[in-house]
């Protein structure tokens, strides 16, 4: 027997991923199709499968309701606001202004500092985004035009942020790093603001999938403040 269900907090193909492993582990299961866009899930059972059972092998951040009925019980959570789900990039930006400026203080130099924190943003970054190295080229292409037509670039991209974060701490190659940068977040920050025109509600891949946050003005900010560096540093 096959029955449809509707389920929110669905964000990228990971998390498409991940509600069709999780309700695959339930007894009866035979069979689950996800789709992202509609938010639904067809799931083909031996038997009947009560809905508190379905909902209880997902993990939280998602909820499952049949079609066309809404309870209190499984009503999707509150959203929390913009500023509170992107706390911790913010959190991050303050922490890699501050290390550059302690870099730097006793012989301020401009220059200098803003390749300290162009560094210390890819190193960060980089990190995140191989936590899970293995859901992060879903998320990403789901934005990202240059991902979305070669899937290995998604694979190989923490580790060119890793590479590049290293020529800017190490001062090597500062101008073949600059240029990267450029190219590399122009790419991405042409997808963002696309993304951003159409309305679309994706999670934001800067910080891999280690951390659920939305696709927002923010996430164009981040890549901009890097872009203007990178151009003002060729340009001195």
């Amino acid at each position: 027997m096959k029955h449809s269900y509707q389920i929110t907090g669905m964000t990228c193909q990971g998390c498409v991923a991940s509600v069709q492993e999780s309700l695959l582990e339930v007894d009866g299961v035979q069979q689950v199709q996800v789709d992202l866009e509609k938010a639904e899930a067809e799931i083909v059972m031996k038997q009947h499968v009560p809905l508190h059972i379905l909902k209880s092998t997902l993990p939280d951040k998602y909820a499952i309701t049949e079609k066309g009925h809404h309870t209190m019980e499984t009503a999707p959570p509150k959203e929390e606001s913009k500023w509170v789900q992107l706390r911790p990039l913010f959190l991050i930006f303050a922490y890699l202004f501050v290390a550059s400026f302690l870099l730097n203080y006793k012989d301020w130099d401009l220059a200098e500092a803003m390749l300290d924190f162009m560094g210390l943003f890819y190193i960060v970054f980089s990190f995140f985004k191989l936590l899970d190295l293995k859901g992060f080229p879903d998320s990403f292409s789901m934005y990202d035009p240059l991902a979305k037509i070669v899937p290995a670039y998604g694979w190989v991209y923490p580790f060119i942020e890793l590479g590049l974060g290293l020529l800017f701490l190490m001062r090597i190659q500062i101008e073949f790093a600059l240029i990267a940068t450029i190219v590399i977040l122009g790419i991405t920050t042409f997808g963002v603001i696309k993304t951003l025109l159409d309305k679309k509600s994706i999670r934001c891949a800067c910080l891999g999938t280690a951390l659920n946050l939305p696709m927002t003005e923010a996430t164009f900010i981040e890549n901009a403040i890097m872009l203007i560096m990178a151009v003002w540093m060729l340009a001195i």
